[in-house]
């Protein structure tokens, strides 16, 4: 897009718009962060035509749309910054939104949509393996404030043991407790799940609360910060870089980094990929196929390393 001001989107357009971001959020259970993402993806796209076509762009208008045309929006993307993966994802929201017009306004785009998507490496998750992961626990539990220590390792459990965000960790609320063997999360775009809860968690937060000045209040937060109130996720993420930093582990190890563990290493102990989505709570199969990628990597690993013509 150039440096001057977008022409504005025509009332039909805006219209349209809405209502495809309506029907996809209701449809495929989007979060408003992705329904907000959709959104600059195809006002980036609807201005670049404007500016592209000289003109706004009624829903109607857009029959003529070619496959150079996508074209030409990719390489202007492309030429402000946009990586591969964020002009990928950007292409595919583009797609769904013209497939979805061009079948409202009955015409055909089939020569625009087979315009491919820029490829790019799936960068795979860096787990940690169970020593490192257990090796963490302990560092962070080991604190000169013994219920801050109990804390943050009882929020590293969670997230290693059930496969929690740590933003559904952060979430939980005094009314959640106690656990159960299984613990419903609300995850993104408002789906539940149910994630199995091991003793060594339980335990792990029952120690943390018994030892907290605040305690057990139901109707606060179950992880406090400090001063009393939701314990922030840069509290939790400063504590394991302290901790990564005297175990000399490599900067991937984050809190996230233990939500990958959870999943690699269930995929390792033979857990299968559909039981390993539902835990995880992705919407799709194929953003929990990138843990076979890691287990196939460290399979090649150890064939090099043990085998004699390695």
């Amino acid at each position: 897009m150039s440096g001057d001001r977008p022409l504005a989107l025509t009332p039909a357009m805006e219209a349209a718009l809405d209502r495809w971001l309506v029907t996809e959020a209701a449809t495929r259970d989007l979060s408003p962060h992705t329904v907000t993402a959709y959104r600059g993806d195809l006002l980036a796209f609807l201005h670049f035509l404007a500016g592209h076509w000289g003109g706004s762009v009624a829903p109607s208008g857009l029959a003529p749309l070619r496959q150079t045309d996508m074209r030409a929006f990719a390489a202007s993307e492309r030429g402000r910054g946009l990586g591969a993966r964020s002009l990928a994802r950007r292409m595919s929201a583009i797609r769904s939104f013209l497939r979805w017009i061009s079948d409202r306004e009955g015409f055909d785009l089939s020569a625009a949509l087979s315009a491919r998507s820029p490829r790019f490496a799936r960068s795979l998750p860096r787990p940690l393996t169970p020593d490192q992961a257990q090796a963490t626990l302990d560092r962070v539990g080991d604190h000169a404030t013994p219920w801050i220590g109990a804390r943050d390792a009882a929020v590293l459990t969670l997230l290693w043991g059930s496969g929690l965000r740590i933003s559904e960790a952060l979430g939980l609320e005094g009314h959640d407790w106690p656990f159960r063997e299984a613990l419903t999360i609300r995850g993104k775009g408002g789906r539940e799940r149910q994630v199995p809860v091991l003793p060594v968690a339980r335990d792990a937060i029952a120690l943390y609360l018994q030892i907290c000045p605040w305690g057990h209040q139901p109707d606060r937060p179950l992880f406090r910060g400090i001063r009393g109130g939701r314990l922030a996720a840069g509290t939790v993420e400063a504590a394991m870089a302290r901790a990564r930093a005297v175990l000399g582990l490599p900067a991937s190890a984050t809190p996230h980094a233990l939500r990958h563990s959870f999943a690699t290493h269930l995929l390792s102990a033979g857990g299968d990929l559909r039981s390993i989505q539902e835990l995880l709570g992705h919407s799709s199969l194929s953003t929990t196929q990138v843990y076979t990628g890691v287990d196939d990597a460290a399979l090649m690993a150890v064939y090099r390393s043990a085998h004699p013509r390695g």
